[in-house]
């Protein structure tokens, strides 16, 4: 008769989640991380400013962490760019 042996399964690290939390995040955890309401996060999804996803059966939306943090990246840069061409004038005067 002849025995099953089982061979140990290596740990797989799941590309699902990390060390930072979920893959995947629902708009209102959008909202939560760029501190705006969940109508403005919807807005940037629907707007197709923060790339996302559809799933289940009544099409929630999710947003992959990376797409997030591209997303803000490009905010920097935008912001950036802004302030280069807009420069602050000291507003020192003299109203004597």
């Amino acid at each position: 008769m002849r025995t099953c042996q089982t061979r140990p399964v290596p740990a797989r690290t799941s590309p699902a989640a990390s060390d930072d939390g979920p893959r995947f995040l629902a708009i209102p955890d959008v909202a939560d991380v760029l501190n705006i309401s969940v109508s403005q996060a919807y807005a940037l999804v629907r707007n197709q400013e923060i790339k996302s996803i559809r799933v289940g059966g009544r099409g929630e939306y999710r947003i992959e962490r990376v797409e997030l943090e591209d997303y803000i990246q490009r905010q920097y840069r935008a912001t950036k760019e802004y302030l280069d061409a807009h420069p602050f004038a000291d507003a020192e005067r003299d109203d004597a």
